[in-house]
């Protein structure tokens, strides 16, 4: 889509606040209203449509992303929505130790087991810890309590929480930025730290750099689309 206007701003709507381009209220793509309840937000997104170039590049408005997939996605159909996001209770990434590598798996005690601990201490559950890849079943009350957390999430929270989960592999940390139990740097860093543990005993691979910071920046967009709710 080529750039059709000139000034981008955030206007009061019914419900909240919109983003409108030269006095024309912006849709999303199954052409409902653009609307948020945060001025801070709508004023982030119309931010995002104003630094557009003469052709508009979807992948550089996050903001605007997140808030179609809440209203287009999470709102129409939320439980469709939480449900892969939810199963992640099954198979959380800090459930899964290193059994080769005792310094490795020592680096994963001491970053993940306090968010497993405030998990468990927040929503009444336990942990099944697995020594190495093989899957482990978590307990029922625990799958259980982990998928009412993420149903009970407002259609934004739910937008926002479904690439967190995807890019870390873990459902409670994501559970805990959308909490604010934890800041997002540190919960970035504990989802990956297999990654850079094997970066600093190996050595650095550039392809892999560049795709964990393409990673790391959409973290940061869910994190401060949090933020601005």
């Amino acid at each position: 889509m080529k750039r059709f206007w000139k000034e981008a701003a955030a206007v009061a709507a019914d419900g909240g606040w919109g983003v409108a381009l030269d006095g024309r209220a912006v849709r999303t793509p199954a052409r409902a209203p653009l609307v948020v309840e945060s001025r801070a937000l709508a004023e982030a997104i119309a931010a995002e449509w104003q630094a557009q170039g003469e052709t508009v590049d979807p992948a550089a408005m996050p903001l605007t992303g997140l808030a179609n997939a809440a209203i287009d996605l999470a709102r129409a159909d939320p439980a469709g929505f939480a449900a892969p996001i939810a199963a992640y209770a099954e198979s959380d990434l800090l459930c899964y130790r290193d059994d080769r590598d005792a310094m490795l798996q020592g680096e994963q005690a001491a970053a993940w087991n306090p968010l497993l601990a405030w998990a468990e201490a927040r929503h009444g559950i336990e942990f099944a810890l697995a020594q190495g890849v093989l899957p482990i079943d978590q307990p029922e009350a625990t799958q259980a309590a982990l998928r009412d957390a993420v149903l009970a999430l407002d259609p934004f929270r739910l937008a926002a929480l479904a690439p967190l989960v995807t890019i870390g592999g873990s459902l409670v940390a994501a559970l805990a930025l959308v909490e604010t139990a934890f800041a997002a740097d540190a919960l970035w860093d504990a989802v990956s730290l297999d990654e850079l543990y094997q970066e600093r005993r190996w050595g650095a691979d550039g392809e892999a750099q560049k795709a964990r910071a393409r990673r790391e920046a959409d973290w940061h967009n869910a994190a401060r689309f949090l933020t601005l709710l």
